[in-house]
């Protein structure tokens, strides 16, 4: 594998994992009998461990960087194999912590490696590799998820770190050295390109971790047909920057604007939903993706000098993503959580008019009630699955056909409920990108832009 790529891989392949369970969160919630406010923080440890690491992670890694990146790379792949054995929610959380903490030292080795492959291009093809890793993981989980299972979603991963590792075994390390007219921006512009950056990823919590927990627990998707309702998520946050390069939209700052206004735009959209119909959630996801695409890569260039200190903005680059990412979880997990609590009641007025108006004998409604009300009782702060209710009823295949159109219609009303649930989450985090211009304004005014 060529040691460029292979760099690439193993830095996309850690900030992948701070969204690749994404997909998975509902199966691990069902099987390991936790909450939506708990199955959270398998998001949130790791991306904690992450932040919490970073900067050290950059020192050691600016010493000796290809032994950092051999034991990071080692200690991620045994962390991997950690979650695809837990048998428990806290050995789950447990792996995560683990995967974070070496994943800072890999993402810090990655840099320093390729900073002396190519000082030119190193920043970029790093960045570049971030933004992949970080779209394209949710999707690739929710396949995995569907296809095996969450466990081997983890599993596979440690054979992919060893791969991208060995490609750059054989690799020399020389001395990084700093061309010569070579200028970074002022600290106050990457301060304030690093508070945006948190702003940005706080609001893209909501996109990574919100809308598949809609589409799959709302809407009622397996995990692989979500992962291609949001494949257009990635594929847009790809193209982002060559579509940036084809108008000419080179210049960092406003391409970091514009991102900030497409991703408000594609969060508000997914607040406003007219239905539970996964069409409409791909144009958001266009604006999310493109929005994505254009602001962390163009922001990261603010942030990142080039020069000595290249390692040590790079780190706090993955601090202030990733602790962004867990602030917007922790504060936007209990507004979804209790918009749920509040939904839970007219959902279940209207499906119980539903019930009482099916053309069902007296009993075979009395029967469906109670099993209905043990299912939404154990439902606890989720949306409930109505499939064992309707089994217990017990109706006779004389009745499958008024069962199958109550059941359509209960599950109408609980996805109209999951839809208007997520819908202030989406608009708080729409909030969160639009807060991210205040700092990239300053931006501008510090390099004198009209």
């Amino acid at each position: 594998m060529n040691r460029r790529i292979a760099l690439a891989v193993a830095a996309g392949l850690v900030l992948a994992d701070s969204s690749i369970v994404t997909l998975a969160l509902p199966e691990i919630l069902r099987e390991l009998d936790t909450t939506v406010a708990q199955v959270a923080w398998v998001l949130v440890s790791f991306n904690v461990a992450l932040a919490v690491a970073a900067v050290p992670g950059a020192m050691i890694a600016r010493r000796t960087p290809r032994t950092a990146m051999i034991a990071g790379v080692v200690v991620f792949a045994a962390a991997c194999l950690v979650c695809a054995e837990a048998n428990g929610f806290s050995v789950l959380i447990t792996g995560r912590v683990l995967q974070g903490l070496a994943g800072a030292v890999v993402v810090a080795a990655s840099l320093e490696l390729l900073l002396r492959l190519d000082p030119e291009g190193a920043v970029g093809t790093w960045a570049t590799a971030g933004v992949i890793g970080a779209a394209v993981g949710p999707a690739a989980g929710g396949v995995l998820t569907d296809l095996l299972s969450w466990e081997a979603m983890f599993a596979l991963q440690a054979p992919v770190a060893l791969i991208a590792l060995a490609g750059v075994l054989g690799m020399r390390v020389t001395a990084r050295s700093t061309a010569p007219g070579e200028r970074s921006a002022p600290t106050a512009a990457r301060i304030a390109a690093l508070a945006a950056l948190a702003l940005a990823s706080a609001a893209l919590a909501a996109a990574l971790f919100l809308l598949v927990t809609m589409i799959i627990e709302g809407w009622r998707h397996s995990p692989i047909e979500a992962a291609l309702i949001v494949t257009v998520m990635p594929v847009s946050a790809i193209l982002a920057p060559r579509l940036a390069r084809l108008v000419g939209a080179e210049d960092v700052v406003p391409r970091a604007a514009s991102g900030a206004v497409l991703l408000a735009g594609g969060l508000a959209g997914l607040g406003l939903l007219p239905s539970s119909n996964p069409a409409w959630t791909i144009l958001p996801q266009v604006l999310i993706g493109l929005g994505l695409g254009l602001l962390l890569t163009g922001l990261t260039r603010v942030a990142v000098s080039h020069g000595a200190g290249t390692s040590r903005d790079a780190s706090l680059t993955i601090v202030a993503r990733h602790l962004g990412v867990v602030v917007g979880l922790l504060l936007l997990t209990p507004v979804f959580t209790t918009d749920l609590e509040t939904q839970q009641k007219p959902t279940e007025m209207a499906a119980l008019s539903e019930l009482l108006d099916a053309p069902l004998p007296l009993t075979v409604k009395v029967r469906l009630a109670g099993a209905l009300g043990d299912t939404i009782e154990g439902a606890d702060d989720r949306l409930p699955d109505l499939g064992p209710a309707f089994a217990k009823a017990k109706a006779g295949p004389e009745r499958a056909a008024a069962m199958r159109e109550l059941r359509a219609q209960m599950d109408t009303e609980l996805a109209k409920a999951g839809t208007k649930a997520f819908s202030t989450s989406f608009l708080v985090a729409a909030g969160f990108a639009l807060l991210a211009l205040l700092p990239i304004g300053l931006l501008l005014r510090l390099r004198g832009s009209p």
